[in-house]
Formats: C-alpha cells, sequence, structure tokens
C-alpha cells in the first residue's frame, strides 16, 4: 500500500476558498465524505475537534494535519487541501497553514497507520512540502508525492514491478527492511561501536505527531553525525523496539512524548523529557542535552518531568493524574460487575421477591444469585486496582504491589489485633484512595533511600527488596491507619443517613448534579462520579443502601442533562444557533441519553460563559429533584439504557426532562442577544 492508494484525486483540492480553521476542518471532513471514506461524517468530525481540543495539529513550517482514528471512518484515507494565504490554525510557529491534510484512521489494523507515518516523515522535507504547495493541480499533486515515495521508499516499487504473490512479496518487505536496519545500525557503529543517543515519540492518537518527531530526530542526528535509535509508541504499537544491550551502551535517552511510556527500563541512565512538538521543532537542542551532559540521571519510580516549557505541574495536578489513573483502571470493573448486580436484583424483582428488608435480595433464586456473585468478584478487585495504579502512577512497577496490598486490607479492614478482619469494620474507598497515595509516596521514598545500596545488588532491588520492603511498609500503614479511616467512614455514611432523614438529601442531590456538569469530565465531574461509584460498592455496608443508590441516581442524571439540553435548545430555539451547531445538536440527545456528558464539550468551549452556567443549573434541578422522587440506580452506567435498574423510572425521566429544559431555556435566553453566525 503506498500514500496514493490512500490520497485520491477527489479528496485533493488546490488553492481552497477557507477563511478559518473551522472552514479548513469542514472542508476537509466533507472531501472524505464524499470519497466514501465515512460512514458517519458528524461522528468523524467530532473525533477531530476531540483531538484539536488536545492541543492544535498546527506542526509549523506553514503545514497542519488534522487527524481522527475511530468508528465512524470507513476506510483509511488522506484529503489535502493547499490555501494560497493560509489559515491561522493556532500553528506553533504562528505562521499561517497553507498545506492542510487530513487523516482518516480506522480502528482495526496498523498497515495504513505505517503509510500515514510514512506521509508524515515525507512531510519533514522542506523543498517536498513546498513543491506541494505550488502544485498546479490534484494530478500534479499527487505526481509530486509519488515521485517522493518512490525516491524515499523505492523497496515498494520494485516489489510491485516483479508482481511476485503478496506473501511472497511481504516476506521480501520484511527481508529488505531488516536488511536495510542492519546496514544502518552497521554503519552508526562503525563510528562509535554503539548508538548514543535513543529516543522514544509518542502522542495521544499516535499517528502523526510520533512519527514527525522521530523523523526529525532522524535528521538532525544525521546532520549532526550522532548515532540515533528512535522507538515510536504509535497507534499500531511500539515500533523499532529499544533493546536493553542499546540501552546499556547510549548516552542517554530522550523521551518526546505527550502520553505516558515505559520508563522503568532508563533506570540509571540520563533521560530528558519534553512533549513531542520539541521532537519536531528542536531536534538538535534535545539531542544536544544528552550529548553535553544535561539530562539527570533517571530513576526507577522516580516519575521524569517534562523540562520544556510548559512542563512544570502544580502539585495539585499531579495529585489529580495519580487518581485519575487510578480511576481509569478501576471504572471497567465497577461498571461490568455493577451492571450484573444490578441484573440480579432486576431477576429476583421478576420473580416476585420482596427487596424491603431482605438482606438476601439479589440472590434469592439461582440464576440471581449467580449473576451477583460474579458481580461481586467483579467488585472486589475495584478497591486494589484504584489504590494499586494510583500508587503505580506515583511510584513506577514497585508501586504496583504496595497499592493493590493497601487497596485489599482497606477493603478487610485488617488491623494489628484483628489482620483477618473479622470483627472490623472496612474503611473502604477513602481507605483504599488513602492506601494508594499513601503507600505510592513512601515506596517512591524507600526508591530513593536504596538509591545508596552497593550497585551489587541492583539487580535483586526490583524482584526482592523493594516487593519485600513494600508489603512490610503496607501493611504496617494500613493496620495503623484502618481504624481512623473505619470511624471517617462510619461517620460518612451516618451523615448521609442523615441528610436522608431530614430532608437535606435534596442538597446533595444538586451539588452532585451540578458538579457532573461544571467541567463534564474534568477534576469536578469526576470527583462527583468517583463518590457516586464509591457509594454504590459501599452500599451493602450501609444501615439503609437506599441512600447510597440515591446518590447514584443523582450523579448519573447530572451527568445526562448537559448534551440533551444543549439538543433541545439547538432544536426548538434554532435561529440562535449556526447550521452546523443545529446539524450537530441532534447528536447530544444520543450522547446525553446514553449517559456521556462529553458531547457537550464542543458547544461549551465555544460559549463557555453560556454553556457552562445553564448546564450546571439544568443538571442540579435534575439531582435535586431525582432525589425528591426517591429515584435510586443500582448500575454505574449506561444511561436510559439501564433503565430497568431504576427505582422509580417515570419519575426520574421526569427530572431528567425538567432538568434538560431548565437548562436549555437558560442557555437560548444567554444566547438570544448573540445573532448566529453565518455557516
Amino acid at each position: 500500500m503506498r500514500i496514493t492508494d490512500l490520497l485520491k484525486k477527489q479528496g485533493i483540492v488546490i488553492g481552497a476558498d477557507v477563511k478559518d480553521k473551522a472552514g479548513a476542518i469542514d472542508k476537509l471532513v466533507e472531501l472524505h465524505y464524499k470519497c466514501g471514506n465515512l460512514n458517519d461524517k458528524k461522528a468523524y468530525k467530532n473525533g477531530i475537534l476531540k483531538r484539536e481540543g488536545m492541543g492544535t495539529t498546527a506542526i509549523g513550517m506553514e503545514i497542519a494535519i488534522p487527524h481522527a482514528k475511530c468508528e465512524a471512518v470507513k476506510k483509511p484515507a488522506l484529503t489535502a487541501i493547499t490555501v494560497a494565504d493560509g489559515v491561522d490554525y493556532d500553528s506553533p510557529d504562528g505562521d499561517p497553514c497553507k498545506l492542510i491534510f487530513m487523516i482518516a484512521a480506522t480502528t482495526d489494523g496498523d498497515v495504513h497507520l505505517e503509510v500515514l507515518a510514512r506521509m508524515m516523515q515525507m512531510l519533514m522535507d522542506m523543498d517536498f512540502t513546498e513543491n506541494l504547495k505550488k502544485a498546479k493541480d490534484a494530478d500534479d499533486f499527487l505526481r509530486i508525492i509519488d515521485e517522493k515515495e518512490k525516491e524515499k521508499f523505492p523497496e515498494d516499487y520494485e516489489k510491485e514491478e516483479k508482481a511476485v504473490p503478496v506473501s511472497v512479496a511481504k516476506e521480501m518487505e520484511e527481508e529488505k527492511k531488516e536488511k536495510k536496519e542492519t546496514e544502518k545500525k552497521e554503519e552508526k557503529e562503525e563510528k562509535d561501536g554503539r548508538i548514543r543517543v535513543l529516543a522514544v515519540t509518542a502522542c495521544p492518537t499516535g499517528i502523526a505527531h510520533t512519527y514527525m518527531a522521530a523523523e526529525a530526530l532522524n535528521k538532525a542526528a544525521e546532520k549532526m553525525g550522532i548515532s540515533i535509535k528512535v522507538e515510536t509508541n504509535g497507534s499500531g504499537g511500539a515500533k523499532n523496539v529499544l533493546t536493553a544491550k542499546e540501552i546499556e551502551e547510549c548516552d542517554g535517552i530522550i523521551i518526546a512524548a505527550d502520553k505516558s511510556v515505559e520508563t522503568a527500563r532508563f533506570d540509571g541512565k540520563p533521560v530528558y523529557s519534553t512533549k513531542v512538538a520539541d521532537g519536531i521543532h528542536k531536534p538538535e537542542e534535545l539531542i544536544n542535552k544528552i550529548i553535553n551532559k544535561e539530562a539527570a540521571v533517571f530513576r526507577s519510580g522516580k516519575k521524569v518531568q517534562a523540562e520544556s516549557s510548559g512542563g512544570n505541574e502544580s502539585f495539585g495536578r499531579k495529585l489529580y493524574k495519580h487518581l485519575m489513573n487510578g480511576v481509569s483502571h478501576m471504572l471497567p470493573f465497577v461498571v461490568a460487575g455493577g451492571i450484573f448486580i444490578a441484573v440480579a436484583f432486576l431477576i429476583d424483582t421478576a420473580c416476585g421477591v420482596e427487596a424491603a428488608g431482605n438482606k438476601d435480595f439479589g440472590s434469592v433464586t439461582p440464576v440471581a444469585a449467580w449473576f451477583k456473585t460474579i458481580g461481586r468478584y467483579a467488585f472486589d478487585f475495584m478497591l486494589p486496582l484504584l489504590a494499586g495504579f494510583i500508587a503505580m502512577s506515583i511510584a513506577d512497577r514497585p508501586g504496583l504491589l504496595v497499592g493493590i496490598v493497601g487497596g485489599l486490607l482497606a477493603s478487610k479492614g485488617a488491623t494489628f489485633i484483628d489482620p483477618g478482619a473479622k470483627n472490623t469494620i472496612p474503611s473502604g474507598f477513602l481507605g483504599a484512595l488513602l492506601a494508594g497515595f499513601l503507600a505510592g509516596f513512601l515506596m517512591k521514598l524507600f526508591e530513593r533511600l536504596c538509591d545508596h545500596l552497593p550497585r551489587a545488588i541492583e539487580g535483586i532491588k526490583p524482584v526482592l527488596i523493594f516487593p519485600l520492603a513494600g508489603l512490610g511498609i503496607t501493611a504496617v500503614m494500613m493496620c495503623a491507619v484502618n481504624p481512623v479511616m473505619a470511624i471517617i467512614n462510619t461517620g460518612l455514611n451516618n451523615g448521609l443517613k442523615w441528610l436522608s432523614d431530614n430532608n437535606l438529601g435534596i442538597l446533595l442531590g444538586c451539588i452532585l448534579g451540578g458538579m457532573m456538569s461544571i467541567d463534564m469530565g474534568g477534576p469536578f465531574n469526576k470527583a462527583a462520579y468517583v463518590f457516586g461509584t464509591g457509594m454504590l460498592t459501599n452500599a451493602a455496608t450501609l444501615a439503609d443502601p437506599t441512600v447510597a443508590y440515591q446518590v447514584m441516581a443523582s450523579v448519573m442524571i447530572g451527568g445526562m442533562v448537559p448534551p440533551i439540553a444543549i439538543a433541545i435548545s439547538t432544536t426548538v430555539f434554532r435561529r440562535f444557533w449556526t447550521p452546523d451547531e443545529r446539524k450537530n445538536g441532534v447528536v447530544n440527545f444520543i450522547m446525553g441519553l446514553s449517559f456521556i456528558t462529553e458531547g457537550a464539550i464542543p458547544y461549551a468551549a465555544s460559549y463557555p460563559l453560556k454553556v457552562i452556567p445553564s448546564c450546571a443549573l439544568g443538571a442540579a434541578t435534575a439531582g435535586a429533584l431525582s432525589w425528591m422522587f426517591g429515584c435510586t440506580l443500582m448500575a454505574p452506567h449506561g444511561g436510559i439504557f439501564v433503565i430497568a435498574t431504576i427505582g422509580n423510572p417515570l419519575l426520574y425521566i421526569l427530572a431528567l426532562f425538567i432538568g434538560s429544559v431548565v437548562g436549555a431555556l437558560m442557555l437560548s435566553l444567554l444566547k438570544r442577544p448573540k445573532k448566529a453566525k453565518k455557516a
């Protein structure tokens, strides 16, 4: 497969008439749609906008490469436009973009990703990009690409000329690649006997910036006469993986990445970490950091922080990232386990089992008991994994053991007097959070203390010293804090019951609903959701489990309101919105009903002072009404599709409708003074 197999003549517009970034995106998406590359144009565009929300895909040099990998893509493809005067695309060098490619990647397979990576490498050639900008028409544009690809990757054309069977051709291609890599490696090793600089590049989607940074580093190293090997952590997996021997012999490692990469293997070596954009724009500077010995020595468990501008993070931001690492690994167990347990309750209800006062409810009938047991097994992993991955985020691999054991001890409530936790109160969700953070930081401190140990025992530290000491640290710590955390946990549960008994639960429902809408997937949203799922998992320990189910109901309805409120406003008050906003607004009905709050993000980004307050008011209203109506929810996700697990479902739908209408009305009132922009 070649680049011209992905880029068709009808997908190219020379001298496109677009005025801004939004217009360029619309034009390129439309080209993909006309070429038959998409199943769902709106979904694909949302994917493009979501990627742009992570940071601009402009790379400088008057080039931008917006891209998305999603199920809306029917087949991998490229589209391209040139813009004579360029458009403002938030480029890092401030220049307008005159050459814009848009990548549509499917969610399966990685052959096309290699072709796209090839395209990224070619774009680093200034003469090539200048020729593309000056192309007379689409045919000329394709000719320039074809000639460059033939020059840079002649083996593909040789293979086609021989017309050998596909299986044989693939083997021949692999042999040629291996031979070429061996020759390059031998050439580098002849100069110095080893590879001096190693690098790892990665970006959130692993399509464009990953390979462009790799190509820029390779070119800079060649120009400087420095041997280098670059590992790419792309969408198709890690390629050109660094070996243990290369790591041992190198002068240092560059990490140019916007996502986490495996760093434990670099223990004891100088490592310089920065954002992937610096790999593209400052390759020589990064290489000099290693050559001039300006990079700090990395110790396993000591996270490498980006040293480039904008790389310094506040302590609070670091804590949030550690927490989210634990939550993201925990959620699949909560969601799947919670739905299984909810199904068990449904089965018992359908069989006529009374829920009130029945401690065995959900496990009375054999089928219900099976679902509930399996669901509980999944739930049992929740707290250990939450604590484990928080600790691992802090202390790298050595933190995993201390976190998992700490989370398990929290879920059991083990103490010095009763390590078997036969007569104790679990410290629960709060105890697991504490276990993750304390165990992680203590393990990180212990690792630093071990830096002074003789190098002769370096090899046994990760397999013996760290696990043994870590187990002792977390066991002593949790047995000491569990009684205190159990008291706090019990007090929180009693406080919730008091709020419910004194008709103040409505206030709690209002707060939780509003939090779910304030930042739509950010810290407030996640804090409310984590609290809701935590209450759900602890429901069995409460005197009145209904309180926990009411909390979860208020949380989910708060997350459903923002997209629905926007959908109502764009449908009913059409004149206040642009044609594109109206078309995309309809999709938010589905996203809201599916409990996907993020559907509101593009609108919140465009009109933050109008959308966010409106959605927060509507979500808070819905959360309060849900509590007031006594609605309960036994599943942690699913939206309207788990309505069978909702207590008082008709009233729940009514609360959702009222909250969404309140949000839509306020949003429309705030939008009214502004005239809709012309598309």
